[in-house]
């Protein structure tokens, strides 16, 4: 596979300026005081024949965006009584929250660990909201005429609400709580940790996706960036501004200065979904502590279970270890 972005030396230098929308910090501000005002239910209930011998598996809904519900899985490890430092996971695009025994590296690592289903993604979270035309292969242009419609705005909102939601589970240290996740998934723990504030204790932000838009449209040549590419190339040619006035809101690249919490980035030089660029140009700007860990041959699986590795070490080296 062919080097897909700029040089590692490149990369290392490449610090773009971008022009966040001046309302950004009000927007996401009143979005999530609705979400939080709108409340709703939360239950856990184990499951009571997981077949894991060593972890406990709870089905869990907690109020998202809206004050909707979204389903998850809590995993204990087995007898742990607390308070146990916890890491919220976020899903990669696509992907829904499946089955438990597919999640077990944290909680065999002594972690708690919530699982997010993706609303509109997964099986268990629809996303009952009409977001006008869109491109029918993805959720990219769902809503993308306004930002107080887009899809993404909803998602970033049930990221947040899911670190509110574990803090107040017995068991949980609310003081260490960790946020994660790679390709979408990296976006959103990039996005959860701007927005929760001191919530959030660390971001584990992998190839994260849903960075630095403008240059990720025009580089990316798969997985979900060309799906707004297609969109304004094929159905919506007069679009252009608005739809980047929308993603504006949504970027990490300009929710990054307002993360504080210490964070490990990854990127892959020869990733042609999240372009290595994107991912440098949101880590440079990133306004907590942060390090980066390169995988120059690594496509869009990063580092695979060398960066697994890596997350667990970088997280003891934080005082965030289980045994800490």
């Amino acid at each position: 596979m062919p080097l897909t972005d700029l040089p590692y030396e490149d990369l290392l230098r490449y610090r773009p300026e971008p022009a966040a929308p001046a309302d950004l910090d009000a927007f996401w501000d009143d979005t999530l005081a609705e979400a939080r005002a709108h409340g709703g239910p939360a239950s856990v209930t184990p499951v009571g024949d997981s077949l894991l011998r060593g972890a406990e598996v709870h089905d869990v809904r907690f109020p998202g965006y809206g004050g909707e519900p979204v389903a998850g899985w809590l995993l204990l490890p087995r007898g742990a009584r607390g308070p146990l430092p916890v890491v919220v996971e976020y899903l990669g695009y696509s992907q829904g929250r499946g089955l438990p025994l597919e999640r077990l590296l944290y909680v065999s690592a002594g972690y708690a660990h919530l699982v997010m289903d993706t609303r509109g993604q997964g099986h268990d979270t629809p996303d009952p909201h009409p977001g006008g035309p869109q491109w029918a292969a993805g959720f990219m242009t769902r809503g993308i005429d306004s930002p107080a419609g887009y899809y993404y705005r909803r998602l970033y909102t049930d990221a947040v609400r899911a670190v509110d939601f574990v803090r107040g589970l017995p068991r949980i240290d609310p003081e260490r709580v960790v946020v994660g996740g790679a390709s979408q998934g990296g976006g959103l723990a990039l996005a959860a940790a701007a927005l929760a504030g001191d919530a959030v204790a660390a971001a584990l932000v992998d190839v994260p996706f849903l960075q630095h838009f403008p240059r990720a449209v025009e580089t990316a040549s798969a997985g979900p960036y060309p799906e707004i590419a297609e969109y304004l190339g094929l159905h919506r040619r007069d679009a252009v501004e608005q739809v980047f006035a929308t993603l504006a809101y949504v970027d990490g690249l300009h929710l990054a200065p307002r993360a504080t919490a210490p964070a490990l980035f990854s990127a892959a030089l020869m990733d042609p979904v999240c372009p290595p660029s994107t991912v440098f140009a949101t880590y440079h700007r990133y306004g907590g502590p942060a390090a980066i860990e390169v995988w120059r041959f690594g496509d869009h699986a990063g580092g695979r279970a060398s960066q697994q590795q890596r997350q667990l070490e970088w997280l003891r080296e934080q005082g965030l270890s289980a045994a800490n």
